[in-house]
């Protein structure tokens, strides 16, 4: 234990002693693993055909003890078209979140702030940064020419199940809980890092793998450069809580299947 230790404390002095950048951007890559449920009734042959995966492209920027998520490019859609038996077919169209949407925090106050959007309606969701307890393994690489040490976690969650039951689409909570593996850098001693994982760890996490690989990010270049007033809150007329936020999206899910008949099926994945 104590040459972990040892190692882990020489492996994160490395790291101090070089140049430490404050502020700058990141890209990262997240592929995610999709899990759709159709309740067999997809007809044969119909379910090898659906994507297994998702890659996007996300922007960090930090600075000002703040930083600011957001996807890279305009929103890109994925579409791909499913033929059955007996003429048969469904529209399977994977979405990334809204291309609008952003993630604002401020480290110093611990205040997070949301842009996001449901079916082009945008909100503003007022919420706190919540850290999780964390473990040092001792274990190190280097990312992107930077020393980077592996930290673990769990978090409770809840996440969205998608199914699809004699032609409805249907959605349901899980709560779970997951694993988390990060890889972080003291070079750089800002705690930022991917999605809504931010204000963890005393340095900008380069590498998360979210259960097992169900999510991964994986930072793909780094630069000094950034656009500090982008890095702001996101304003909007009216303002919502976390819960506040979930009750409306329900409401609109559920208008949109009431709405959703007739025709081939398509389901839209968020």
């Amino acid at each position: 234990m104590k040459k972990i230790l040892i190692a882990g404390c020489a492996f994160l002095l490395t790291g101090l002693l070089q140049a430490q950048q404050k502020q700058g951007t990141v890209t990262y890559e997240r592929v995610s693993q999709m899990q759709i449920s159709f309740g067999g009734n997809m007809p044969a042959g119909m379910e090898s055909q659906i994507p297994k995966t998702r890659k996007d492209v996300f922007v960090l920027s930090f600075g000002n003890n703040q930083s600011l998520w957001k996807a890279a490019e305009e929103e890109t859609n994925e579409t791909t078209d499913i033929s059955g038996g007996e003429g048969g077919s469904m529209q399977i169209r994977m979405v990334m979140a809204g291309s609008n949407d952003v993630l604002f925090n401020n480290f110093e106050t611990g205040k997070r702030v949301e842009k996001r959007e449901v079916m082009d309606k945008s909100f503003i969701i007022d919420d706190s940064i919540k850290s999780l307890k964390w473990k040092m393994t001792g274990e190190t690489k280097t990312i992107l020419n930077l020393p980077c040490m592996k930290a673990t976690t769990s978090n409770i969650r809840t996440r969205t199940m998608t199914n699809m039951d004699n032609g409805k689409l249907e959605r349901k909570e899980v709560t779970d809980t997951v694993a988390i593996v990060a890889w972080f850098t003291t070079s750089i001693p800002v705690s930022a890092g991917p999605a809504e994982y931010q204000g963890q760890l005393p340095g900008l996490i380069l590498e998360m793998d979210i259960k097992d690989g169900t999510q991964v990010f994986k930072a793909t270049s780094i630069s000094e450069k950034v656009d500090m007033a982008a890095i702001k809150e996101p304003t909007g007329k009216k303002r919502y809580t976390q819960e506040e936020f979930k009750k409306e999206r329900e409401k609109m899910m559920a208008e949109m299947n009431r709405n959703n008949g007739g025709g081939n099926r398509q389901i839209r994945i968020n």
